[in-house]
């Protein structure tokens, strides 16, 4: 059985799987009678998109002492963007007044980014985290998808590792929010990269095609997928107001329609397939539709939005309380029957 998480783009809106993790993780302790019980014990394989590869990359940090521990809680890991998120998404007057104009190529200065990553991750390398997992983002000159993927960094060593720290800079620099990534291997090979939303703002079906890949025995039908939406955003766009827009304005616009239909149709894809195998049941899918108590730009990290998004995503969980616990019972389940008949995982990129 393999069980994978998939955490969506989304940027401040990442405080919404953040509390779903929040809750299922203290269920999960409730049911397995271990107060020490954390996320990355119950999911073999893990995917992020811009926010959501933020989040994985939370959970599956090492303890700098103990490094088979996670170092954060998923509730220290919902913290960064109660914490940090307004200054994340924090620009002057001049600095926005300037991006509007066309005379910058991004909204926010990196620079707060940067430092708050720096905190959270040290040297901490893309191969020392807990699970096997996959982050995206895409390269700009060569053109093509790009996944930092935590089994090659192991498997091939420093020319495909990176600090972890620069693959959540790299994974959601977001396209006129942030600036391109240029982002170094630890053999020192140059990327330059943007936010991985630009085609998989959902990155469950990335994240399904890797196991059925690289895992060396599967059947798609003992594959689980929990994946976790940060809200469908239906901002409508009347034809006479868009047709009127600057050129140099339209780009956050743009991004909001690229990646909610990229998530979108990721979502239909995944359903259509599993219903296909008869098993509807083996896709989860959270992602909360009505989204008109919170400003729903990503950048919208204003602290009294964040508390609009953080009620949000209360109200979200309560009324998935019944499969919070679903979920929490089969994971607890799935664990018990792995100890008493352990799975050979053999990655077959291992073996190249």
């Amino acid at each position: 059985m393999k069980r994978i998480l998939s955490i969506d783009g989304g940027g401040i809106r990442g405080v919404i799987p953040g509390m779903f993790l929040v809750a299922l993780e203290k269920k999960l302790k409730e049911l397995s009678g271990n107060p020490e019980s954390h996320l990355s014990e119950y999911f073999d394989f893990f995917a992020g998109t811009s926010t959501g590869g933020i989040l994985i990359a939370l959970l599956l940090c090492p303890d700098d002492k103990e490094k088979n521990r996670p170092k954060y809680s998923a509730e220290e890991a919902l913290n960064l963007y109660i914490k940090h998120g307004t200054e994340i998404f924090s620009a002057s007057n001049w600095r926005r007044f300037l991006s509007r104009f066309g005379f910058l190529s991004e909204l926010y200065d990196d620079n707060t980014f940067i430092k708050i990553l720096d905190k959270y991750f040290k040297d901490t390398k893309l191969s020392e985290l807990l699970r096997p997992s996959i982050f995206t983002a895409y390269n700009i000159e060569l053109r093509k998808n790009h996944l930092f993927r935590q089994q090659k960094a192991i498997s091939h060593g420093d020319s495909r590792d990176f600090y972890l720290k620069d693959v959540c800079r790299a994974t959601s620099a977001a396209p006129t929010f942030f600036s391109v990534a240029e982002t170094f291997s630890l053999a020192g090979v140059r990327y330059p990269l943007v936010d991985g939303g630009v085609f998989a703002h959902n990155p469950a079906i990335t994240a399904l095609l890797e196991v059925m890949k690289s895992y060396n025995t599967f059947r798609i039908d003992d594959i689980h997928v929990l994946s976790l939406g940060t809200g469908q955003v239906k901002n409508a766009y009347r034809y006479e107001d868009f047709k009127k827009k600057w050129a140099i304005t339209l780009g956050p616009s743009l991004v909001d329609i690229m990646t909610s239909s990229s998530s979108e149709s990721i979502d239909y894809f995944l359903l259509q397939l599993f219903k296909s195998i008869q098993k509807p049941h083996h896709y989860v899918r959270i992602d909360p539709t009505n989204l008109s108590s919170i400003n729903s730009s990503l950048d919208a990290a204003s602290k009294t939005n964040i508390q609009k998004i953080v009620s949000l995503a209360d109200r979200m969980v309560s009324n998935n309380e019944r499969v919070v616990h679903r979920l929490a019972e089969e994971l607890v389940e799935n664990k018990k029957n792995k100890q008493k008949t352990p799975e050979k995982q053999v990655w077959n990129f291992l073996k190249k």
